[in-house]
């Protein structure tokens, strides 16, 4: 097994949920923790209330006994269709990962693409990630029970 956190992931879903409701949801980094297993809740930062271009909200992250907290900010909206944000460096936080979840309508529901790129993690600080969180070795089926749990919520289906 490789100490190495892959720098992009992407995944996808088709959900049983219409695009418009699991947009509702999406657009509200508030409510994050209904459908997210590791950004366990998020709050918008002073001057920031909706998704727009350079709002910022604070994510607070949760995996086994690790707990940390990331200031993202919006870089794109495309409403009902794409939403991208970005984690700023601060702190001991050097990286940015660059998180883009795309909406398409199907004909049974929604398929939700998502992708993340990281870039500027130090090699020490990915190997102590790595050996940390685990699970951060290969995000593809945590984040695609993301996306699961989001087109659940979006449709009023108890998670």
């Amino acid at each position: 097994m490789s100490l190495r956190i892959p720098p992009s992931v992407g995944v996808e879903v088709e959900v049983a949920a219409a695009l418009e409701a699991v947009w509702s949801v999406l657009a509200d980094p508030t409510r994050i923790g209904e459908w997210s297993a590791e950004c366990v809740r998020a709050a918008w930062l002073p001057g920031s209330t909706h998704v727009a271009p350079g709002a910022r909200f604070r994510g607070e992250n949760r995996v086994g006994r690790s707990r940390w907290a990331r200031v993202c900010e919006v870089t794109e909206v495309d409403p009902g269709r794409v939403l991208a944000w970005r984690t700023l460096p601060g702190g001991p936080y050097r990286d940015r990962t660059h998180w883009r979840v795309v909406l398409e309508p199907t004909a049974t529901g929604t398929r939700i693409a998502q992708r993340y790129d990281l870039t500027g993690m130090p090699v020490a600080m990915e190997l102590l990630a790595a050996l940390l969180l685990p699970a951060h070795r290969d995000r593809s089926a945590g984040l695609r029970a993301d996306l699961e749990r989001l087109g659940r919520v979006a449709a009023g289906v108890p998670v």
